[in-house]
């Protein structure tokens, strides 16, 4: 395995709860060395950090240990099948509860 490959790896498994969800792989092209994360979805959150914080700074320190093995790296996090991107029925439900609460408010007050 490489050595920065290694290393994120090690980094991210002392993250997340369920080390064993951690997979990390590695693909070269002309831009350079991508590494690929797969964690568990629970684990998502620890990955990322609030506002990307955490993500940002992996893909920082990546860059640095990149750089001591002659190596261009970026970090690609795959959302874990199941995620929660893209659930827009719920949105849409609690849209039509809402209205349905404001209309039965009106109706009890007497509003036209």
């Amino acid at each position: 395995m490489d050595p920065v490959q290694e290393f994120l790896d090690y980094v991210l498994k002392a993250l997340v709860d369920k080390p064993e969800l951690v997979k990390v792989d590695r693909k070269v092209d002309e831009m350079g060395v991508l590494l690929t994360v797969d964690v568990g979805q629970d684990d998502m959150g620890k990955i990322i950090g609030r506002s990307g914080a955490t993500a940002k700074a992996l893909r920082i320190i990546l860059r640095v240990v990149g750089m001591k093995y002659q190596q261009r790296v970026n970090m690609k996090i795959n959302e874990p099948s199941g995620g929660y991107r893209g659930n827009t029925t719920s949105h849409a439900a609690n849209a039509d509860d809402v209205d349905a609460a404001i209309a039965d408010l009106k109706d009890d007050v007497g509003v036209v």
